[in-house]
């Protein structure tokens, strides 16, 4: 065989192989294709649902609109109205973060000894697993109203336990001081889906790691300090994300116990966002609010992912 013609097979492939060739991109075209179709409901739902208001919030939150009349572009006045002249702002600020740096540590800390104690052989931890994971399903208005029986200063429960032992209970929901603790000691019982969270990662622990710890003479203190914990420290960090974005989104609670009282002890942050869009109907002052909560999440998630290396443990590592 001549180098011509070597050459010339070289540029110009057999029939068999362009069939082969054209049947594979074939192949992938229709995959490519099917997937597509496949996961066009959620491309469609994200951009007509999450992307598209987005993008809409972030216009508006550069107008004056007030819903009735057509909105009027100004700029970042509102951003800069928002730092500079509303007081409001600074301590609705000042409230949520109290609330998450008390709230957010007690539900991960709570959850995992939770979980912890009941993925034990203990007797009906089936119905205790299912006990302290309903308040999660249940509706949050429902119980909100429950707790401010619960907590209410002349017949509530937790004052009448209080009374019993000598202690005059404060007036929790109407006290500048208690309000926000109260609100604190509230959603502690939404810890069932931490605890979930928890048991699943707990499960996962390979068995044959504590079985050799054990063998070394290592306790029960150390199994879970140095094997479970590093194993189970991605869903720690999981867990500490959810809880402080969900403690940053605290609304529900404010707005049917105190709404925002008293004397803005627990204003929470979407509390003043609401009261600025659907009270006094500014709306763009409530879309350029909403991006500054997005900004301020975004911004606690980089560093938790940051600060995570130091601590995370990775299986490939």
């Amino acid at each position: 065989m001549t180098a011509v013609t070597i050459k010339r097979e070289k540029q110009y492939p057999s029939r068999l192989n362009r069939l082969i060739w054209g049947k594979s991109s074939e192949l992938k075209r229709r995959e490519a294709i099917s997937g597509i179709l496949l996961a066009s409901p959620w491309i469609i739902g994200f951009v007509f649902f999450t992307a598209g208001p987005m993008l809409a919030s972030f216009i508006i939150g550069l107008t004056k609109w007030d819903i009735i009349s057509p909105p009027r572009f100004i700029g970042l006045d509102n951003y800069v109205t928002m730092f500079t002249k509303d007081e409001l702002f600074s301590q609705s600020l000042k409230v949520t973060f109290t609330y998450t740096v008390l709230s957010a540590p007690l539900h991960v800390l709570l959850g995992l000894l939770l979980a912890s104690l009941l993925n034990t052989k203990v007797y009906g931890r089936n119905i205790f697993r299912a006990i302290f994971y309903l308040p999660s399903v249940l509706p949050i208005v429902a119980t909100a109203v429950l707790f401010s029986w619960i907590f209410n200063p002349e017949f509530g429960l937790v004052n009448y336990g209080l009374s019993l032992i000598g202690i005059k209970g404060p007036g929790w929901f109407t006290s500048d001081t208690w309000a926000l603790p109260a609100i604190i000691i509230m959603n502690l019982q939404y810890i069932g889906f931490t605890m979930v969270l928890f048991l699943a990662a707990l499960q996962r622990v390979p068995q044959e790691l504590v079985e050799a710890a054990q063998l070394d003479g290592a306790g029960r203190w150390s199994i879970f300090r140095h094997v479970t914990l590093p194993i189970i420290s991605p869903v720690i960090l999981l867990a500490i994300i959810l809880n402080i974005n969900n403690s940053f989104q605290t609304f529900t609670q404010a707005y049917v116990l105190t709404n925002g009282g008293p004397s803005n002890s627990t204003l929470f942050y979407m509390l003043h966002l609401y009261n600025n869009g659907f009270r006094y109907f500014k709306m763009g002052y409530a879309s350029a609010l909403a991006w500054v909560l997005f900004a301020i999440i975004v911004l606690f998630t980089y560093l938790n992912f940051r600060l995570s290396r130091r601590w995370v443990y990775s299986e490939g590592e």
